[in-house]
């Protein structure tokens, strides 16, 4: 476990400040959360979360995907504007890490910043936590008030994931940067040959400043637009491992546990757009 920054991380029974004791986080009055055997830290008390995490299917998909660099160009634009903005040293928080696939960029670029995973997939934790030995992984539901204390993050990651925006400005430091990615409209597309996509409204980035607005101001935007050029199984690694695979009613191998054929997919590749909007977002001056 590593060494933080004083009273950082905040105990999810009492509010105490947490802190690392071996193999465990500890508060001062006796709350104990020892890490799991794959590294991380479960600190949901009680039923745990309603929201259901990414599947041990949808995580496997995701490393097969991101492991073939398709997603290179994002994860760069994602170091660099966090290289633009963040502050000499401190946390690097990413809420919705996933595997922690844009966080390991961010803390490799940043090596003064701890990392912190948050996600509510065990199973994606046991990847973030093998890719950040130096960090801290912890199984959490952004929608509740988030385990940190008041202005304690420095760089805070939200990467196709929920945004708890109250929340996001509390732990956010006064000259902190919150770095967004979120999907445009025509992102994926080419790969309904594999299976069916959600839509994405035209409005998300205009969404996402509205929801901070006159707290934290829209410092950057950038569009990032390319195509992939996809193999049969990474097209289908690329639609299981998101959200549509929630929605693929079986038709797409792998999705739900389906056993159907796919649309008549060519063994050759697919030409696959990729569509996102990066936002950085910091209190005004």
């Amino acid at each position: 476990m590593p060494a933080l920054p004083h009273d950082v991380l905040t105990c999810p029974v009492c509010s105490s400040a947490l802190a690392p004791d071996g193999r465990a986080l500890v508060c001062a009055r006796g709350h104990r959360f020892d890490a799991a055997r794959q590294g991380y830290v479960n600190l949901l008390t009680g039923k745990g979360s309603p929201f259901e995490g990414d599947t041990p299917e949808m995580v496997d998909a995701r490393e097969a995907f991101l492991g073939s660099g398709h997603y290179a160009p994002l994860r760069d634009a994602v170091i660099a504007a966090s290289l633009r903005h963040a502050a000499r040293g401190g946390i690097a928080l990413d809420a919705g890490a996933g595997t922690g696939y844009y966080l390991q960029g961010v803390s490799e670029a940043l090596p003064s910043h701890v990392p912190i995973a948050l996600d509510v997939s065990k199973a994606a934790l046991r990847r973030a936590a093998r890719r950040l030995p130096h960090g801290i992984s912890l199984v959490w539901d952004v929608w509740r008030r988030l385990p940190l204390a008041d202005a304690s993050v420095d760089v805070l990651l939200n990467v196709f994931a929920p945004r708890n925006a109250a929340e996001f400005v509390r732990v956010l430091a006064p000259n902190g940067c919150l770095v967004v990615v979120t999907p445009r409209p025509g992102h994926l597309a080419g790969l309904d040959a594999v299976g069916p996509l959600l839509s994405v409204p035209p409005q998300k980035a205009d969404d996402v400043a509205a929801s901070f607005a006159g707290v934290l101001a829209e410092a950057e935007r950038t569009d990032i637009d390319y195509t992939m050029v996809l193999p049969r199984d990474l097209a289908r690694s690329a639609l299981v491992m998101g959200p549509a695979a929630r929605h693929a009613d079986r038709r797409v191998p792998g999705a739900t546990g389906g056993a159907t054929a796919d649309r008549g997919l060519d063994p050759g590749s697919l030409d696959v757009d990729a569509r996102f909007t990066l936002q950085v977002l910091t209190r005004p001056v």
